[in-house]
């Protein structure tokens, strides 16, 4: 099973063929219009030993061509036998190259994340979505290419110390690097008439992140199809699962359902 989606993950990124740059697990270079609004209803989870999952609640705003920026907050049953708040984060980008022609671009951004988390630190893995209050600092490039987008991040996490200094780990790393592939083709609609035809594109990302103080990593592969309605409504949906895996962590054979509205103009 993993072979076959690794498969179609590799197919989706070497076809050479307007592509959609609205990753399920990743964010592009590019940024949101200038003026714009995004509100985000996320729920990712998994199922064995139990079933556990995560909500976020996301609100994204287009500060300028060049920037801009992200709030979110996090709720999950993942350490507790009932779903319980556990903090947020804020995320800013910075789009500092674009190269534009006629249906191509290639574009450079910066961005950066920081977050506070109330939970119990237990595993090795080193995530800011609801797990680990720390920092994060990164490079991410995408490239256009009619019907297909492909983008390529690095980043460096700094761990701290989470909310109420919750600490189990007697052994803990605060230091980790993510990496990430990502692919995205339109499959529908094959002519564009208006806006108002409903789009299908075809994602399928690359996951990974290294922790040298334990000298552990993981490479996930994660497909994903998304609906996008009136060109302002986006539904997704995506499972990750690993290629390989030495780490302990929740991010491990998950599922997600994003559900996005943006206003436009504001």
């Amino acid at each position: 099973m993993k072979r076959i989606l690794l498969a179609v993950c590799l197919m989706v990124m070497a076809r050479p063929v307007l592509a959609q740059e609205l990753y399920v697990n990743t964010e592009p270079a590019s940024n949101m219009a200038t003026g714009s609004l995004g509100i985000r209803m996320e729920n990712q989870g998994y199922f064995k030993p139990s079933y556990k999952n995560r909500s976020t609640i996301e609100a994204m705003y287009g500060v300028s061509r060049h920037l801009m920026v992200h709030g979110s907050v996090y709720m999950s049953d993942y350490y507790n036998s009932s779903q319980h708040f556990e903090g947020g984060s804020v995320y800013a980008k910075y789009r500092f190259l674009s190269i534009d022609t006629v249906q191509k671009h290639f574009r450079g951004a910066f961005f950066a994340k920081l977050a506070s988390i109330n939970n119990p630190v237990v595993n090795r893995e080193i995530t800011l979505e609801g797990d680990n209050s720390g920092a994060q600092g990164g490079m991410v490039f995408t490239q256009l290419l009619h019907k297909l987008a492909l983008s390529g991040s690095a980043s460096y996490l700094r761990a701290f110390d989470n909310s109420g200094n919750y600490e189990i780990s007697t052994n803990r790393v605060r230091n980790a690097a993510a990496y990430t592939l990502s692919g995205g083709y339109l499959l529908l609609p094959r002519n564009y008439r208006d806006y108002k035809q409903v789009n299908l594109n075809l994602y399928c990302e690359l996951l990974g992140k290294i922790n040298p103080g334990h000298s552990e990593s993981y490479l996930d592969v994660a497909p994903a199809l998304q609906l996008i309605f009136n060109s302002t409504c986006r539904l997704d949906f995506s499972y990750r699962t690993p290629i390989y895996n030495d780490m302990q962590r929740n991010t491990k054979n998950m599922y997600l359902i994003r559900l996005e509205y943006n206003f436009f103009n504001l």
